[in-house]
Parts: C-alpha cells; sequence; structure tokens
C-alpha cells in the first residue's frame, strides 16, 4: 500500500486528496508556488516543498521540480489531480521511471486517449458510437474543406490534443473554413504546444452526458452511473448534477453499456470519464476520455456512497476494484454549483482579491469543497474557483430547493462571485424541469441582460 503521496496541484482539489489520504493513514506532501506559501493545502499536509514562482509554468507545470520534490521527501507515489500534470502522459511517464507510482492510469494509455483522432479510432474498433468527422489530422485548407462538405455544415475544427473547450472553433459554411481552421490551429498550438486539428459534425444543442468508469490492473471494470453536464458557458461547465434527470431508461443503459466497452477496449487502469453527447433524436456519440479525476466528482460521491479518491489510491496501489457492478446503487439526486470570483455584470471576468469574510452554509445534503478560509488571497495566476457547493436531496426537486437554501446562505465578502447568478439559474423554469442542453447557458445569460437583470 501507498505511504506516501506528493500532491502535485493546488486549491480544493489538493486538499480533497489530503482529506481522504490522511483517513487513510497514508502520508503527504504539498508542493506550492510563492504565491500560495499561505495556501490551505500547504497548511493541511504533512510537509510541504516551494517548487517555483507563481506562474504555472514555473511551478505547477515544472515536472523535474516535482519530482524532485517527491524524491527528496520520500514519497513512493505521486496525485497529479486535475488540470495542470494530471493528463500529460510525458510526467506520468518521469514518474513511473523514477520508481514512483503515478495515481492515475498507465501513461500509455493517457498518450492515446488524449489524442482525439487516435481515440475515435479505438471506440469505432470497439463499436462505441462516435461524431461523425475526418479520418486523419487534417493539415490542408483544401482537404479539409473538401472533407466538410462531405460531412455537411455546421462542422467543428477541433485540437487533437485538446480539451478544456481550447482548440475549438464551429464553421457554419464554406466561406468561414479557412479563417476558423487556422484560428482552431493557432490556439491549439499556444495551449497545447500542437497543433494538429480534425474536423467533425457538430452536434447542435446536445445533452452533455458523462459516465463515471473505474478499471484496475486485472481487467476489473465497473461505472458509477452518470452526470449531466450540459450547463456550460464557453465549452466551461458551471453546474452538473447527477443522474441525469432526462434521459430515457434505455438510452441510460445502452450508454453505460458502451462506456464499460470503452473503457475495456483501452485497458484502463484507473478512475476515468467517458464523455457523450446526445443528440435531440436519442442518438449519443462518443466525444472524449478524461484520464483523471473531474472537478464534478463529488457529485457520483453523493449518489453512489463511493469515495473516488479512495479507490484511485487503491488502484494505484496495484489492489483489485473490491466492488461488484451490483454494488453500485445509484440513490437520490445531486447538484454542483462551481462558485468563483468574477463578475457576472462584466462578462464573467476574474476578480482576483482577498476573502474578508466567509460563511458556508451547512445542514443535511449540504457539501462544500474548498480551499478557502477568512483572509485568504485569491490569485490572479490560477483559476477563480472559490468553492464547490454540493447539494444532495432523495428526489431531484428536494436538490434543488437545498442548494437554493444553501446559495442563500452563502456569504463572501471582499470579493466578487458568481453566486448571484447560480440563484437566478436555480429558479429557471428550464433548469427545473430538466429540459436544457449546451445552449442553454448562454441564452439565459442574454435573458438575463435583456430583461435589465444583469447590465
Amino acid at each position: 500500500m501507498i505511504k506516501k503521496i506528493l500532491i502535485a496541484n493546488r486549491g480544493e482539489i489538493a486538499v480533497r486528496i489530503i482529506r481522504t489520504a490522511k483517513e487513510m493513514n497514508i502520508e503527504t506532501v504539498a508542493v506550492y508556488s510563492t504565491a500560495d506559501k499561505k495556501a490551505l493545502h500547504v497548511q493541511l499536509a504533512d510537509e510541504s516543498v516551494c517548487i517555483g514562482s507563481p506562474l504555472a509554468k514555473d511551478s505547477y507545470l515544472n515536472m523535474f521540480s516535482i519530482i524532485q520534490a517527491a524524491c527528496q521527501t520520500g514519497c513512493d507515489a505521486i496525485h497529479p489531480g486535475f488540470g495542470f500534470l494530471s493528463e500529460n502522459a510525458e510526467f506520468a511517464r518521469l514518474v513511473q521511471e523514477c520508481g514512483l507510482i503515478f495515481i492515475g492510469p498507465n501513461y500509455k494509455i493517457i498518450e492515446k486517449l488524449g489524442n482525439k483522432n487516435v481515440a475515435r479510432e479505438m471506440m469505432i474498433a470497439a463499436g462505441v458510437p462516435v461524431i461523425p468527422g475526418s479520418k486523419d489530422i487534417i493539415t490542408d485548407i483544401e482537404k479539409g474543406k473538401e472533407d466538410a462538405k462531405k460531412l455537411g455544415y455546421p462542422i467543428m475544427v477541433k485540437a487533437s490534443n485538446g480539451g478544456g473547450g481550447r482548440g475549438m472553433r464551429v464553421v457554419e459554411n464554406e466561406n468561414e473554413f479557412e479563417t476558423m481552421f487556422r484560428q482552431a490551429k493557432s490556439e491549439a498550438k499556444a495551449c497545447f504546444g500542437d497543433d494538429d486539428v480534425y474536423i467533425e459534425k457538430l452536434i447542435r444543442n446536445p445533452k452533455h452526458i458523462e459516465v463515471q468508469v473505474v478499471g484496475d490492473q486485472f481487467g476489473n471494470v465497473i461505472h458509477l452511473f452518470e452526470r449531466d453536464c450540459s450547463f456550460q458557458r464557453r465549452n466551461q461547465k458551471m453546474i452538473e448534477e447527477a443522474p441525469c434527470f432526462k434521459l430515457d431508461k434505455t438510452i441510460r443503459e445502452n450508454m453505460l453499456n458502451d462506456a464499460i466497452k470503452a473503457c475495456q477496449a483501452t485497458g484502463y487502469d484507473s478512475v476515468g470519464t467517458i464523455e457523450f453527447l446526445l443528440d435531440q433524436s436519442g442518438a449519443y456519440y462518443f466525444m472524449e476520455m478524461n484520464t483523471r479525476i473531474q472537478v464534478e466528482h463529488p457529485i457520483t460521491e453523493m449518489i453512489t456512497g463511493v469515495d473516488l479518491i479512495k479507490l484511485q489510491i487503491k488502484i494505484a496501489s496495484h489492489n483489485k476494484i473490491n466492488l461488484k457492478q451490483s454494488d453500485i446503487q445509484q440513490k437520490g439526486y445531486a447538484i454542483e454549483c462551481r462558485i468563483n470570483a468574477e463578475d457576472i455584470e462584466k462578462d464573467f471576468a476574474p476578480q482576483p482579491g482577498r476573502i474578508d469574510f466567509m460563511h458556508i452554509p451547512g445542514g443535511r445534503g449540504i457539501r462544500i469543497d474548498s480551499a478557502m478560509y477568512n483572509g485568504c488571497e485569491i490569485s490572479p495566476y490560477y483559476d477563480s474557483m472559490i468553492l464547490k457547493l454540493i447539494a444532495y436531496g432523495d428526489t431531484r426537486l428536494e436538490c434543488i430547493k437545498k442548494m437554493r437554501r444553501a446559495l442563500g446562505e452563502l456569504i463572501i465578502d471582499g470579493v466578487t462571485t458568481n453566486t448571484k447568478f447560480h440563484y437566478y439559474t436555480l429558479h429557471s423554469k428550464e433548469f427545473i424541469e430538466g429540459l436544457y442542453d449546451t445552449s442553454f447557458c448562454e441564452n439565459f445569460i442574454k435573458e438575463l441582460k435583456d430583461n435589465g437583470t444583469l447590465i
């Protein structure tokens, strides 16, 4: 069993990992930039090591400094959390070559699934439905136009090694193709160091459904049901819920089975997520696989009672999954709201600064995942998330009511937050009925601006 873990991350996910590790009697080492010297994850860990200056490239993306810190402090494993180096195959390879355990899948799996074009081919071979698209990387504009014409507009130009909504452009017609193609390649190069792109048919206004899967090194695979992640602004998730309220029983069963097939086809050996797009006709398509723990993993934990971080650590310790599929029971509903320091009336611009006072809600069915405290600083160098507010109820309506009450109790002084926007959303007819898709958030923002709620 793993004895000591270095957490190669910061913020609430680092705190989340440290807490579970302590419950498992595993020692922890935090790494931090000079901007995070007083951060909560640094205070909670058994040891801490400064790995560089505030810029992520000099600290949280500095894989050599992180591995050196792990070796110097006697760690036998590194947990990457999410973001930063969590899906970096080279980092996972270096960790393993240095004799350390990478708490995640084998680096060869990360490498294959990190390339969306390769991942698509693997899913096709496994019989999992994929979005129609180009067979190869598109390097030539004219060839791209030919493929787009065959698929039929609108299409999407996507970074092969991308994620998080970066390196993606919607192309409505042939006249837009060259401009959007160049923009996607440029952004892909800037964000991922690789400008390979491919094209696929645009699924207009789908539901974004993801299935939580777990595999081990002995070929065992289970799922922990699905999450609805359709509430997005500019391809960034804001609210997630589990399970998906408006999902036909037969479609759910087929989707969950296909997620298992996808996981088995890749030889996956950790906690991961299969992401699907569900169109308005009821057809669904594989979009990508995330080879890490997700930001929204708490809602799956709430409806299944399974600690995903603990399971991740046990699997990395070369243990078999100690659960059968029949052991996983979905009970109730959970919703997560991402509370960020941002000004909704200034196009959701980040608002770094000092939290003078914070009162967090409580009560039955409320969970807070956060690394913030009274007097702490929200740095301009990293994302602006303050906390994840999670509500659980026996029914979806009960869950919504709990979330409304919790949002009403939440007080954060010193910085502007998006709490009010979440409160508006939890009272909207479309959200309450579960009828929203990936276009809803942007349309809802426009509606709030048009009626004067947002300036």
